[in-house]
């Protein structure tokens, strides 16, 4: 995809504080966030004409400007299907700075997860929807499907009886996790590591989903500023170039509930995937580092598979001598993940990838030039590869 592979680059990084009680509004924390990543890269509001964010975000792009003091926009996008939006805000801030469509992008996302609306709560909003995905979670709601976690222990069930998988593999998920969040002062789970006995010992949430596989709720905000390679130039801080960005919806796709198909993993994923090594002419071998979207951990073992780190089914294998914690050949979600930095729809993480690029992360993975990070799983998703 050669008009569009490393013609943008992420240049600045912002975020707030991440806590379960915020005490402002979602529009302020993103407000914060997005003056954050301005300062980070020498910008100031008056720059900005494009804003990304998720469909879920409740602060829209005019009040957000507003609040800056932005005061023109040329381009703005929403992005929907909750946390698998997280990469393809910053797809769709390349694409308009690549193309000139627009000069300085900032992809936000702020809420109030824990002290306001929870995701993770059983909810009928899902299912009233007023649109066809709330029809299509009509049917599974009053099954008892109502809430994110049920939806996955449906699939992590199955995941299990295919291959022989474990609750102690998905546990050496989450205690990786918690051993990166661990080292790192912006987490929420800073200098809390967990051991899998600990995880074993959690209770049970969804069976086969015990509470540590489970993500954290978090207030808290995240913003990244886009612009284009040739700008980028002239910027303070080391530029993540976007390599490659994908989004991807697979055969017979439904939200959380895609139980229909032949295979009932996470198939979005491997079009995300497979689209991300044709754009970036990059394969799984030459990626150091991997920020991959940790809402539940039984999705980490299957995106491995899906993007082509090991076989199907051998995910549990590849992860049982450590190779996704620090000193492992694919360190995985080295600033603790959404299990133990903050649930912040993902945008984090990209965060992350850029400071692995820029050399700062708390937890730096040595020769870190290429950095692959992902979207939600379980709904329609997206991806980046990001390089130096």
């Amino acid at each position: 995809m050669a008009g569009f592979s490393r013609e943008a680059a992420i240049v600045g990084i912002g975020a707030t504080e991440f806590s379960k009680e915020s005490g402002r509004s979602e529009l302020q924390l993103s407000v914060e966030a997005v003056l954050a990543a301005l300062a980070d890269c020498g910008l100031t509001p008056a720059d900005v004409d494009g804003l990304t964010t998720f469909t879920m975000d409740t602060s829209s792009e005019i009040a957000v400007a507003r609040e800056l003091g932005v005061p023109e926009l040329r381009f703005f996008s929403r992005i929907n299907y909750g946390g698998g939006a997280a990469c393809a805000t910053v797809q769709q801030a390349a694409m308009a700075v690549a193309t000139g469509v627009a000069d300085v992008v900032v992809c936000y996302r702020g809420f109030n997860e824990r002290s306001g609306s929870r995701f993770g709560q059983v909810s009928v909003a899902a299912a009233t929807q007023v649109n066809t995905n709330g029809l299509d979670n009509a049917w599974t709601y009053p099954m008892g499907l109502g809430t994110p976690a049920a939806t996955v222990a449906m699939q992590a069930r199955r995941y299990m009886h295919e291959y022989g998988a474990t609750s102690e593999d998905f546990g050496r998920v989450a205690v990786a996790d918690r051993r990166h969040a661990a080292t790192n002062p912006n987490a929420f789970f800073f200098e809390r590591p967990i051991t899998l006995e600990d995880h074993q010992a959690s209770r049970m949430i969804a069976d086969p989903l015990h509470l540590l596989d489970c993500c954290q709720e978090s207030d808290g905000a995240v913003a990244l500023v886009v612009v284009s390679a040739e700008r980028a130039k002239d910027l303070p801080q080391k530029p993540a170039y976007v390599a490659a960005a994908a989004q991807g919806s697979g055969k017979d796709q439904f939200v959380m509930t895609s139980y229909y198909r032949d295979d009932i993993g996470i198939p979005e994923m491997g079009v995300v995937g497979r689209e991300l090594w044709r754009q970036s002419g990059l394969r799984p071998d030459d990626m150091p580092v991997a920020i991959l979207y940790d809402h539940f951990t039984p999705y980490v073992l299957m995106q491995l598979e899906e993007l082509g780190f090991c076989g199907r089914g051998e995910a549990p294998g590849f992860v049982a001598d450590g190779a996704i914690e620090i000193g492992g050949r694919l360190p995985v979600n080295t600033h603790g993940g959404q299990l133990g930095e903050a649930y912040i729809h993902g945008m984090n993480g990209i965060a992350e990838g850029v400071r692995q690029l820029r050399g700062t992360s708390v937890n730096q993975v040595d020769g870190a030039g290429h950095v692959l990070v992902t979207a939600g799983t379980g709904v329609p998703t997206s991806g980046l590869v990001l390089s130096a």
